[in-house]
């Protein structure tokens, strides 16, 4: 294969990962936005705390949540997925809508980032094309975890479980191949990892893994992967589970019916719960694991609905030039949940899907903008709070703020970027 060909298929391979994630559309006027990490939940006593990690006791990002009180708590560990490009630049995960689940019903959840990632240290250890051993090392910072979580007076020692989500599925069965004290189940979210680099038969070194892996497995597990996932679509998950269950593992699989646009999201998502939770609450029970509700954990604030306009009604959004009228009525078609923000200086930024679209919006619009920005709509309805702007008037502070869209420009008035879970 060429240079050539090979660079093109390594940026087609990473356009159709970002595809899938939680997306940020935003001005051409402005540049592209780094990624939004989301403020801490007090409704959930949510930290980041540094987990040492390796023979150097390089620290690791982690954030955690936990019911009121001093415990001990069963805890949830979850496991990340890796973004295209730098593993540095990718943002701290939150797993925010599976933890308030697991909180809930008593747990803590910690959510660590290996070495490399986000703000952890150490640097990002990669395997190239060898499955197997990338299993094996990214397992070595969640059995980390578990061994601080051990030492800790708030954990139930004897009552954890691991869950990872893509390459964190991966590095979670790679992990129960080992005795792991208190450690009942492990939950594997679409796990694998793509690597699309001139001549990796990436597939094949995953079903190898699997086998490798369900050879040794010790600790027992659900699988979960969805028909329309674009990494790791049904044939390949039923191929790398089969691996895995003749060699000895345990593990039970559940293909669940496609979701939205790409189910290797799902977890991200706020209707994901609707999918995993039945099946997870089979499997906790098997692994004798709390499943009922005792923490009541309040739904987030929502921005209140005004009867400023009509959602669908783009004319009546102020501050837009014609490229912010096409981008708005774009947004229209996006799934929920979803927010668009706008400023009085002619910026506009819309969100859609994972964790916090209002705030990743207004974040990501106020700080590309001269002006601050404000929640215009959210999911299915405007937020926006003023009086309605004479449409002379919203025409001239347009015309006056912002410069004559470029013609090239406005074939592609939007673009995304997303954090987590990649690949």
């Amino acid at each position: 294969m060429s240079s050539i060909h090979a660079i093109r298929t390594l940026i087609s391979a990473s356009l159709a990962a970002l595809a899938m994630l939680p997306a940020v559309g935003f001005s051409q006027e402005l540049p592209a936005p780094m990624p939004v990490t989301g403020t801490l939940d007090y409704r959930m006593n949510e930290r980041v705390i540094q987990v040492p990690a390796g023979p150097d006791d390089v620290l690791l990002e982690t954030t955690v949540f936990q019911p009121d009180g001093a415990g001990p708590f069963p805890l949830l560990v979850i496991n990340h997925g890796k973004d295209p490009g730098r593993p540095s630049l990718q943002s701290r995960d939150r797993f925010y809508h599976m933890a308030s689940v697991f909180v809930k019903r008593g747990y803590a959840v910690m959510v660590p980032m290996r070495q490399g990632f986000s703000k952890s240290g150490g640097r990002y250890r990669d395997r190239g094309c060898d499955m197997t051993a990338n299993g094996y090392t990214q397992a070595e910072d969640i059995r980390a975890t578990l061994a601080y979580a051990r030492q800790q007076p708030w954990i139930d020692g004897g009552r954890m479980i691991v869950a990872g989500q893509s390459y964190g599925g991966l590095a979670a069965i790679a992990l129960g191949t080992e005795a792991l004290p208190g450690v009942r189940g492990l939950i594997n979210f679409a796990g694998g990892l793509r690597d699309d680099s001139n001549r990796c038969a990436w597939r094949s070194q995953l079903v190898a893994a699997f086998a490798d892996y369900g050879a040794k497995a010790k600790v027992p597990s659900l699988w979960m992967y969805g028909q329309n996932d674009s990494l790791f679509g049904p044939e390949l998950a039923s191929r790398m589970h089969a691996a895995y269950a003749a060699a000895g593992g345990r593990g039970r699989l559940v293909e669940f019916p496609a979701f939205k646009r790409d189910a290797h999201g799902m977890l991200a998502s706020r209707d994901g719960e609707k999918v995993w939770l039945q099946d997870t609450e089979q499997f906790l029970r098997e692994i004798g694991m709390p499943t009922a509700i005792v923490v009541d954990v309040p739904a987030p604030p929502t921005p209140a609905r005004t009867d400023y306009a009509q959602v669908d009604d783009i004319a009546a959004v102020p501050f837009l030039s014609e490229n912010g009228r096409r981008a708005y009525r774009d947004y229209l078609t996006k799934m929920t949940p979803r927010a668009f923000a706008v400023s009085a200086s002619g910026g506009w930024t819309w969100a859609e899907e994972g964790e916090d679209p209002d705030g990743r919006a207004l974040a990501t619009c106020s700080a590309k903008s001269k002006e601050p920005c404000r929640l215009y709509s959210v999911d299915d309805y405007v937020v926006w709070h003023d009086e309605r702007i004479d449409r002379t008037e919203k025409a001239a502070a347009t015309a006056a703020l912002m410069p004559a869209p470029n013609p090239m420009a406005d074939s592609d008035p939007t673009t995304s970027v997303g954090s987590t879970t990649a690949r």
